[in-house]
């Protein structure tokens, strides 16, 4: 019994981007200030010059867009520590649904396990974790597809390890091997093994392999066999998986004669010569391999590595025959038989060796070959199947612990030592929580064991503590399998979420539930959350303005720009830089973490130091993070007017001017993903998602997306049919082409946001494609399902109240509710779709800001602080660092 670690909930949010105090908007408004031309370029007189170290700055300039005056709100201000507060009505959030509802305060994400998230998939399941324990590749054997039996061969068995689940029974071009056994044994660079390893592997005995004959073989295989067939086979089986030693009387130190033209390997009874001097004399050239390609023991031969002349180990030639069979399904029946009664340690095949009589063909059974596919003759290499062996694709769970997901998967892809291109993932989820979702990785050559071990870093620890410790760096991955295809974007209904709100305080039960219920039956706003914001000083959504009005300099100087409150790391490389001058300085200094600040330095590098080509700097950042500043500014503008709109008619029901849907799209062409995420300098990898179709293909997916784009019927309410649409089915565009504005005085008010940041309201096609901004809708409310809630007590902050599925399965940090306890705490469940925030539905009950930086506040001002780590618990190995540690580290 210990007292319970202390863990601070994180500041992150001080560590990221700061700017410095602005001046007032209107001076920025130069009345001389040039419109936009047909292609969305800006006059050359617009373009901020540059200097010679690129040392523009915006600091004399606002750093929020011309149309924040509009707002009807002050500029924010700046903090003691001289930090520039960005709160909600700064992005146009400051309307609320249940206005008439007393405020229910509360602390949002005071702990990591106060925020769970848990991706929903396609098939509406809610994706948890359930099972940390090392995968085991299938031992399925695919049949060649010439014969008539391979339908029947590929069938796995029932109950067949879950780590195939999902592949389609196809029968591939290439026989599918067995996956190999383990083995760390340490080979030389040609994956021979070492003097002293050669033996390790081989003759593996019965006791190890488990191999046992019951009675249960002798009558199952009655069947097809006769008794001396039976008894052949069970001598085969028992031998194990190597053929018993025979002397070679001195053969094996003899080099044969071979020619060319002639078999590699000799005959089929040649004796197996030992590595060296066959070596040395039939492989030493890469030529000389490639002219034994389809021999014996070459590559792609029957040998495959398992013997052959250049395997280590002897080729087995055991293999017992069926008498004849003319009747399918008694092949059938049998092929399912050996799977069943050997596990995949024999494998059955029609015999290709003798051409099929009347009476029908004969099928072998024979021990599974390890290896296997092009390339099986390099000896120990064959050990690894090859990429044909299994589908291409390998998926698992991923569950991160205050990560975002683009810095989630970097982590795996290091770790895994593949490119981060080489993941996918259906939409980005929240940095702070602990968030659960599928990931899909293009595999190679590696297995699902590969990428188990490499993933939990086998070697530097145990496989016992793998699944006895959290994952390193709040990562960790499980559930693995093999997939045809990979995850693309927006192939998930939504995410299913647990909130845990601290402290919460109230006048009754009753004004909670009446909080609760108006969410659950009214809805709240659909905006989109402070997250798509960013928590900087400068925020993301001014960058995208600079973006779109083809100002590349002021984009570049908003992103390189000093920001107090940063990590100490990143203000030296930025003073390195805009200071100094010292671009070698300020690149080895700026942590890969920031990405778009080390892309836009490392181009200017490429470039000799030369500054002027701002737009390629710019386009040296992912293209994600790149699009995440565009669709900040859509999003901003998209709040603004929705709270508009509430002041105007209210939120009760549609009214003459609104936009609704003709019918509802099968697919929202160009929509945003507007699930939970985290902004922090990461790229937002889930930006174009909709309501995918629920039967749509890969294919068909990028032959869609590869179409021209098409925007969707819309219909603009009259005082005639505005009656025949509720308040849900009401829409409002996003900035692009080819949308509709809503009518009347809110449609004017919309123009008027965009004409004062200097755009086009009609014309938002520019000469880069990629920040041609295709329109979109978007409903001004959301409802969210299957929501419940439930009132908790607890006195000390420190304790879990809700429980990741990785410490489930470890059983860590359990839930610890005290009857008695000081506090209260108001655990929601709720899940929402792609295009809601959370966070918008827990401002309805708080009224209250949920700016990272605000709620940070609240939480070290909260009373419930002083009883930090009064509560005794059982601390496991492997705790988790307190939350202060996890912001060091991240920072």
């Amino acid at each position: 019994m210990s007292s319970a670690t202390i863990r601070e909930r994180d500041t992150d949010d001080e560590d990221l981007t700061r700017s410095p105090k602005r001046t007032k908007v209107s001076d920025v408004l130069e009345p001389d200030t040039v419109a936009p031309t047909e292609t969305g370029e800006q006059a050359d007189s617009d373009v901020v010059p540059t200097l010679p170290r690129a040392k523009a700055s915006v600091e004399d300039e606002s750093v929020l867009p011309p149309s924040h005056v509009l707002l009807g709100i002050p500029s924010p201000t700046l903090s003691a520590d001289g930090l520039r507060q960005v709160l909600e009505s700064d992005v146009g959030i400051s309307e609320y649904i249940g206005r008439d509802v007393p405020p229910i305060s509360g602390i949002i994400k005071q702990r990591f396990t106060d925020f769970l998230v848990y991706e929903v998939d396609q098939d509406h399941q809610v994706v948890h974790i359930k099972s940390l324990d090392k995968p085991e590749s299938s031992s399925k054997k695919t049949k060649v597809a010439q014969s008539d039996d391979a339908d029947a061969a590929a069938s796995p068995p029932a109950g067949e390890s879950t780590s195939m689940e999902g592949v389609e029974e196809t029968s591939p071009a290439h026989p599918t091997e067995a996956p190999p056994h383990e083995s760390t044994a340490a080979t030389n660079p040609e994956g021979q093994p070492l003097d002293g390893e050669k033996d390790k592997n081989k003759n593996l005995s019965t006791t190890e392999n488990d191999l046992s004959w019951g009675e249960r073989h002798e009558t199952s295989l009655k069947a097809f066999f006769s008794e001396d067939a039976i008894t052949q086979l069970k001598q085969m089986y028992l031998e194990g998986p190597e053929p018993p030693r025979t002397s070679d009387s001195g053969w094996g130190s003899r080099v044969p004669k071979t020619t060319e033209g002639d078999d590699a390997t000799g005959t089929s009874d040649a004796p197996v010569p030992q590595e060296g001097n066959a070596e040395s004399s039939e492989k030493g050239e890469r030529g000389k391999r490639d002219r034994n390609r389809g021999t014996r023991g070459g590559r792609g031969g029957r040998g495959r590595g398992r013997g052959g002349r250049f395997g280590n180990e002897r080729e087995d030639h055991r293999k017992i025959l069926s008498e004849p069979m003319s009747d399918k399904s008694t092949r059938t029946a049998l092929h399912k038989a050996v799977r069943e009664l050997f596990g995949g340690k024999l494998e059955s095949e029609t015999d290709m060796s003798t051409p099929a009589g009347d009476d029908g063909s004969r099928i072998v059974i024979k021990w599974s070959r390890r290896g296997g596919g092009r390339g099986g003759g390099r000896g120990g290499r064959s050990e690894r199947p090859e990429r044909g062996t299994y589908p291409p694709y390998i998926h698992f769970t991923l569950q991160k612990t205050n990560r975002d997901t683009q810095d989630a998967l970097g982590h795996i892809s290091r770790t895994l030592h593949v490119n981060i291109k080489d993941l996918a993932v259906a939409g980005t989820k929240d940095k702070r929580g602990v968030t659960v979702q599928r990931v899909s990785l293009r595999r190679g050559a590696k297995t699902v064991e590969d990428v188990w071990k490499a993933a939990n870093q086998i070697g530097r620890r145990s496989a016992r503590d793998a699944v006895s410790q959290r994952g390193d760096r709040g990562v960790r991955i499980a559930d693995l399998c093999y997939r045809k295809a990979s995850l693309e974007l927006g192939m998930l209904k939504g995410n299913a979420f647990v909130i845990t709100l601290r402290n919460v305080q109230t006048d009754s039960v009753h004004t909670l539930d009446r909080a609760m219920n108006s969410i659950k039956h009214k809805g709240f706003i659909n905006y989109y959350g402070m997250q798509r914001f960013g928590t900087a000083a400068v925020p993301t959504h001014s960058i995208g303005l600079a973006i779109l009005k083809s100002d590349w300099h002021k984009a570049v100087a908003l992103i390189l720009q000093k920001r107090p409150g940063e990590h100490p790391d990143v203000v030296q490389a930025r003073e390195a830089w805009l200071i100094d001058g010292n671009l070698d300085h300020a690149i080895a200094l700026m942590p890969r973490r920031v990405v778009a600040e080390r892309c836009i330095l490392e181009s200017y590098k490429k470039q000799g130091g030369d500054t002027r080509n701002a737009m390629g700097a710019l386009s040296t950042i992912p293209r994600n993070l790149r699009l995440m500043y565009v669709h900040a500014y859509q999003s901003y503008v998209w709040n603004a007017i929705v709270s508009e709109r509430i002041r105007m008619h209210g939120s009760d029901k549609a009214v003459p001017g609104d936009l609704v849907f003709e019918s509802e799209p099968a697919g929202k062409s160009g929509d945003l993903d507007d699930e939970e995420m985290g902004l922090a300098g990461q790229p937002d990898a889930d930006e174009k998602v909709g309501e995918e179709p629920e039967s749509t293909s890969s294919r068909a997916r990028k032959k869609a997306a590869k179409a021209a784009w098409v925007p969707p019927s819309v219909k603009t309410l009259t005082e005639e049919d505005a009656d025949k649409y509720s308040i849900f089915d009401v829409i409002m565009p996003l900035p692009g082409r080819d949308v509709a504005y809503p009518g009347g005085k809110l449609g004017e008010r919309y123009r008027e946001f965009l004409i004062l940041d200097g755009l086009d309201p009609d014309n938002f096609i520019r000469k880069q494609k990629e920040y041609t901004l295709n329109g979109s809708y978007r409903k001004i409310l959301q409802l969210p399902k299957d929501m419940s809630w439930s009132v908790l007590r607890y006195t000390d902050p420190d304790v879990a109240l809700a429980q990741a599925d990785e410490d489930k399965l470890l059983g860590f940090d359990a839930p610890v509710v005290v009857e008695d306890g000081k506090f209260v705490a108001l655990q929601i469940n709720l899940t929402l779709g792609t295009a809601a925030y959370a966070t918008m539905a827990l401002r309805e009950v708080t009224k209250t800001e949920t700016s990272s930086h605000f709620q940070t506040g609240l939480t070290q001002a909260s009373e419930d602080q002083q009883f930090r780590g009064t509560v005794t618990v059982d601390e496991p190995e492997g705790e988790e660092p307190d939350e202060e540690q996890e912001m060091a580290e991240s920072a």
